[in-house]
């Protein structure tokens, strides 16, 4: 009887202890199911109360009308270096990019020094038009004050002012400004002109807007 007893007791405990095991695993499972969703939901309400969050970045609220193009990404020797974006203003012509105040957007996919990306546009802005060693001492040496070192997901957005120059942004902070239209002309050409390195993602670009 006792060993009966013995048995059976602890054959009820085993599927008491099985029974309170899977409780407890459906209960951290559900919890955490539950704890995704609720995250899930609170990011889907909070984009439903600003769906425009990005028109609302200071570098490109003061340009009225503009939208932005599709992301294209830069690869250079299989490596990914940016995503470039323009925002452009209704009737905007990229022919006659120096004549509209738009706005380029380079969203960073790796670490890059400041100096570097300064040093590169100078070489890239040589490819587009012609001009002086003393400009490009001038322009290199703007550049290197106001690009910082960057890393994955910092952005460098420069807004062309026609008649006065590029205006440079940070991460949505003013960090200053080229007072030269001509260095905006070739700055901007980099990634507009006929003339640049990389024809295929200037296609990409601006594919949609006017010639």
């Amino acid at each position: 009887m006792n060993a009966h007893f013995d048995k059976t007791s602890t054959w009820a405990h085993g599927v008491l202890r099985h029974w309170v095991g899977y409780c407890l695993c459906m209960s951290i499972v559900g919890g955490a199911f539950f704890a995704a969703k609720a995250q899930a939901q609170a990011s889907m309400e909070s984009s439903n109360i600003n769906p425009n969050a990005e028109f609302s970045r200071p570098e490109v609220a003061a340009l009225s009308g503009v939208v932005p193009t599709a992301p294209v990404r830069l690869r250079v020797w299989g490596f990914e270096v940016y995503d470039a974006r323009l925002w452009t203003p209704l009737g905007f012509r990229h022919s006659q990019h120096a004549q509209h105040p738009f706005a380029l957007e380079l969203q960073y996919l790796r670490r890059l020094e400041g100096a570097s990306i300064a040093s590169r546009s100078i070489d890239e802005m040589r490819r587009v038009g012609s001009f002086s060693d003393a400009q490009a001492q001038g322009w290199l040496s703007a550049m290197s004050t106001l690009f910082p070192n960057v890393s994955q997901g910092d952005r460098i957005t420069g807004v062309n002012l026609p008649g006065l120059g590029a205006e440079f942004w940070v991460n949505g902070q003013r960090v200053g400004m080229v007072k030269d239209p001509a260095f905006a002309r070739l700055f901007f050409g980099v990634w507009l002109d006929e003339r640049t390195s990389e024809p295929k993602m200037r296609a990409k670009l601006l594919q949609g807007l006017q010639p």
